[in-house]
């Protein structure tokens, strides 16, 4: 009898125990999923980095170019008087936008010829939002590039850089004003990607030749015509120039002028 009151005992202990130790897991695992999940603190050094470093280097000197242009119409046919006098061509002014650099102290901005031409007024608006008539200095349609000037003080100028040595998976930076007609802001666009590939050629297009492009899938936009393409050093390596896109938007497919062909034909006009 005492034995089996001994073991009835020790069973009741042993019950005890297991519960007392259950309460005390699940009361364990409450609080752990209670407590609140620490935030991790970015600090601003660890924010800016090379890319960042090379935006502010030049971005200041990316401008806005602001083309007016003046196309002729035919009218619809009417009867009128004038209809007397032949078939009058109208004018008719179109506004466009690019994007372009500043490359000398001077005040000479380097862009594409197909922003400019044909221009009746062309106005350089700069991200500080001080705004400037430009002078078509020179253009060469059949490699697009061409060169105007303003006249100011205190202007930013972006580094010239080379891509004789460029690396096929480099780090390339694209600044311009993409879509610039619907934004007030004259800040740049900055977007980023790599170096694609080296010394693409194309067909004439338009009259125009385009030999030893730099691709890149950094995105450009309509508008981003003329503006930088740039390495992480913040140097200019070319002028972005057009897209391959059936959609005429970007899908990673951009071609940018190598700049040290750009300095050349600068140094002709």
């Amino acid at each position: 009898m005492k034995t089996s009151t001994a073991i009835a005992l020790a069973l009741v202990v042993l019950i005890l125990n297991a519960g007392i130790t259950l309460v005390l897991i699940n009361q364990k695992g409450l609080n752990t999923v209670s407590e609140p999940a620490s935030k991790i603190i970015v600090s601003h050094n660890q924010r800016h980095n090379e890319i960042t470093a090379a935006v502010q280097e030049v971005e200041p000197a990316v401008v806005s170019v602001n083309v007016t242009k003046v196309q002729y119409v035919r009218r619809f046919p009417s009867f009128s008087f004038f209809d007397f006098f032949g078939d009058i061509p109208m004018q008719r002014q179109v506004e466009s936008i690019g994007s372009g650099v500043i490359y000398d102290s001077s005040g000479l901005i380097v862009t594409n010829a197909h922003v400019v031409q044909g221009a009746s007024e062309i106005t350089v608006v700069l991200p500080d939002k001080r705004e400037f008539p430009a002078v078509l200095v020179g253009i060469d349609d059949v490699h697009d590039v061409a060169k105007l000037k303003i006249t100011g003080s205190n202007l930013p100028v972006a580094k010239l850089g080379s891509a004789k040595n460029l690396l096929i998976g480099e780090w390339a930076i694209a600044l311009g004003n993409p879509y610039g007609f619907m934004m007030s802001d004259p800040k740049p666009t900055v977007s980023v990607g790599v170096i694609s590939a080296l010394n693409r050629s194309f067909e004439p297009q338009e009259g125009r030749s385009y030999r030893s492009m730099i691709q890149t899938d950094a995105a450009v936009n309509p508008g981003n015509s003329g503006g930088p393409l740039v390495n992480i050093k913040g140097e200019v390596i070319g002028i972005n120039t057009f897209i391959v896109s059936e959609t005429g938007g970007n899908i990673g497919i951009g071609f940018a002028i190598p700049v040290d062909q750009v300095v050349s034909i600068l140094s002709r006009l």
